[in-house]
């Protein structure tokens, strides 16, 4: 177990082991969803499933969870992404976020110069609205919760 992260909700720890499961039967190794659930119980760290259940306790679910689709606005554009890092800050009261945009998003707007992203990394308070503004006052990014 490793003591610089903390771990997970458990039902993102669910939501990994179903999709360790698809991908292990994408590639023709059939396993259980129990198997699956042991499986990520090591690779965190713990002998099985039942110590690792135990030790994430009875923390509140995060509103994040890795591989979820979200919508929501990024520098006034709206935007439909999945979520492919979950970062906790401030005891859950905050989250680093990086979001695979579905298509990339012009973050200038200056008529004559643009600048795509698709890749974006942003703290979100839990409500999914991120502190950094921009010089109108609006909130960098703003998640449809």
């Amino acid at each position: 177990m490793s003591e610089t992260s903390p771990l997970p909700g458990l039902e993102a720890l669910k939501n990994l082991a179903r999709r360790l499961r698809r991908a292990l039967e994408e590639e023709g190794n059939f396993i259980s969803h129990s198997e699956a659930l042991e499986l990520v119980a090591h690779q965190h760290g713990f002998r099985d499933w039942n110590t690792l259940h135990a030790a994430c306790g009875n923390k509140p679910p995060t509103p994040f969870q890795v591989g979820s689709k979200i919508r929501g606005d990024y520098l006034g554009q709206s935007f439909s992404a999945e979520i492919v890092s979950v970062t906790a800050l401030a005891g859950g009261d905050r989250y680093t976020l990086t979001l695979d945009l579905d298509e990339a998003v012009d973050v200038v707007t200056f008529d004559s110069f643009s600048a795509f992203r698709k890749r974006v990394r942003a703290s979100v308070r839990r409500d999914g609205i991120s502190d950094a503004r921009t010089s109108n006052g609006e909130p960098h990014l703003r998640l449809a919760l």
